[in-house]
């Protein structure tokens, strides 16, 4: 019998760090069905054929950090994750995500890519990952539970650790999640919505998660001042729940020290036996909401409450005082971006929209945030954080995986209007800086950090490797090409030197030109075949 599709003559990298060979590759009825040096010359031609001659052929990419929770339900064909050879994405990171949703106006909050485009017309974990099925994404994807929604469906915006009754809420919604199939929890404890969060409360929510042997996700407390302190206590709730960890993003902003004394406490912690690995993200900034300055007392009633908590005495120094993700490092750091709020005063820092408008930098934050109260996407601000020395002290660190902390966007279609720096870029960034601008990794080690080390710390077998069983998710490119074309103010830009991309065995990427093809599944555990 014929074979779905035989790639041919290419340099083959199995995803486990190994150097390439030259094979070939047989794919069938959506899995790998051989490889070997001129295997496919014995078979019967493919259905279709592909040479890749002077290509790499590689496992999918696998997107350890995302944020696609919403936008896959707005536009499942994920052209600017297809065009950089990601096959699976892991969303509900940073404690952001779609679900459980009890007060639909509190958990717009913590949606990153949220628009009104979509109505939030679902409440629980299940009802959510049917959706997203339903909705017939072009890539796999598998989600985290968002801890900052199960603190808003239950605390509310109370700045304080949930009591006993709230952590039992907390809890049914966890396990409901798990029972629906998620992968582990996150925690953004950075965040206002979650900086109540005490020890206690997440060593509850970590019971279940090291019962069913799942993994904890943590953006840490602090990673402007006290990140160390913050990166031991991650540690230490993972060690004492006996749970798998992943450290969001690890490398804190208070520069170079800070940055090797986090990858030192996180050496040690593998050397005395934890599990545990980091993420990257490839920005040398930071970015986020602009209402991220705000403490939780003052989100009580949406943005378009934001005015009546101003005309309360003392109420914007208190806002001034709180310890905020946005303006740790200085208002004259912190850009705001493209947006249809204030358009005239994107990519100026606040010390210049302050001047213009004749405020003080954080008034004019509030002011602009008090505009933006109707907006269908929220403001979004950028500031610079990392150097060249930062990111190859990372990248090339043996537990650390790169991933996008961004949404994946289409170019047409109804995220023509959207932007998220690091959608379109965030891999071929990574290859060629890597790889080719820097000389830190091989060939083989920045594809094993896409493929194979982020399937084994979320525990898939049958992703992220080439072998014959696998799933039949291969990315196809040109080494010399594969790089970014996004900029900084140009973010919407797709990448280049990806060829060819199956995921589970269908092509989303036919040299170069999507296919529109929706073949990507919603990993379940425990109940979809992985």
């Amino acid at each position: 019998m014929r074979p779905d599709l035989i790639i041919r003559n290419g340099t083959l990298f199995d995803g486990l760090g190994n150097p390439g060979i030259r094979a070939d590759l047989v794919v069938d009825d959506g899995r790998i069905a051989g490889i070997g040096p001129a295997l496919a010359s014995l078979s019967e031609p493919g259905r279709r054929e592909i040479d890749a001659a002077g290509l790499y052929v590689t496992p999918g990419f696998i997107d350890i950090h995302s944020h696609s929770d919403f936008t896959l339900l707005v536009d499942p064909r994920a052209h600017s994750a297809v065009h950089q050879g990601v096959t699976l994405e892991v969303i509900g990171n940073c404690g952001h995500g779609c679900f459980p949703l009890v007060n639909k106006q509190l958990a717009r909050n913590t949606i990153y890519g949220i628009t009104d485009a979509i109505e939030l017309d679902w409440s629980t974990p299940a009802a959510y990952l049917d959706r997203l099925e339903a909705a017939r994404p072009a890539i796999n994807v598998l989600t985290l539970v968002p801890n900052g929604q199960l603190r808003q469906a239950t605390v509310g915006l109370a700045a304080r650790p949930a009591d006993g009754t709230e952590r039992k809420q907390m809890l049914r919604h966890l396990e409901e999640a798990l029972e629906a199939g998620a992968f582990g929890l996150s925690t953004g404890l950075e965040y206002p919505i979650e900086m109540g969060a005490d020890v206690g409360e997440i060593a509850a929510l970590l019971a279940p998660i090291a019962r069913h042997g799942l993994l904890y996700a943590t953006h840490t407390r602090r990673r402007d001042a006290g990140a160390l302190a913050a990166v031991e206590e991650a540690l230490q709730t993972a060690r004492d729940a006996g749970v798998r960890l992943q450290i969001s993003h690890l490398l804190p902003r208070g520069g170079r020290a800070d940055c090797g004394a986090s990858i030192e406490l996180v050496e040690g912690a593998k050397n005395n036996g934890q599990d545990i690995a980091f993420d990257m993200h490839t920005r040398d900034f930071s970015l986020t909401f602009l209402h991220a300055m705000l403490p939780p007392w003052a989100m009580g009633k949406g943005l378009a409450g934001l005015p009546d908590v101003l005309a309360q005495p003392g109420n914007r120094a208190r806002i001034h005082a709180h310890p905020s993700i946005v303006s740790a490092g200085g208002w004259d750091k912190v850009t705001l971006l493209d947006n249809d709020v204030a358009p005239e005063f994107a990519r100026l820092d606040f010390v210049e929209i302050g001047r213009q408008m004749g405020l003080a930098p954080g008034d004019a934050a509030l002011e602009l945030l008090c505009r933006s109260a109707a907006a269908a996407r929220p403001l979004m601000m950028i500031r610079p954080v990392y150097q060249r020395q930062d990111q190859d002290l990372a990248f090339a660190h043996e537990l650390c995986m790169p991933g996008s902390d961004a949404t994946a966007l289409c170019l047409d279609g109804p995220l023509a209007g959207s932007a998220f720096h690091g959608a379109y870029s965030w891999a071929a960034w990574f290859y060629r800086f890597a790889v080719r601008e820097r000389g830190i990794l091989s060939p083989q080690a920045a594809i094993h950090k896409l493929t194979g080390q982020p399937a084994a710390v979320l525990n898939l077998a049958t992703r992220g490797v080439l072998r014959a069983g696998a799933r039949a998710d291969i990315a196809i490119f040109d080494p010399a090409e594969f790089s970014e074309a996004a900029t900084l103010w140009q973010p919407n830009q797709t990448a280049l030197g990806m060829k060819f991309v199956l995921v589970n065995g269908a092509l989303v990427l036919d040299d170069g030109i999507s296919t529109e093809t929706r073949p990507g599944q919603v990993l379940r555990q425990g109940i979809s075949p992985h």
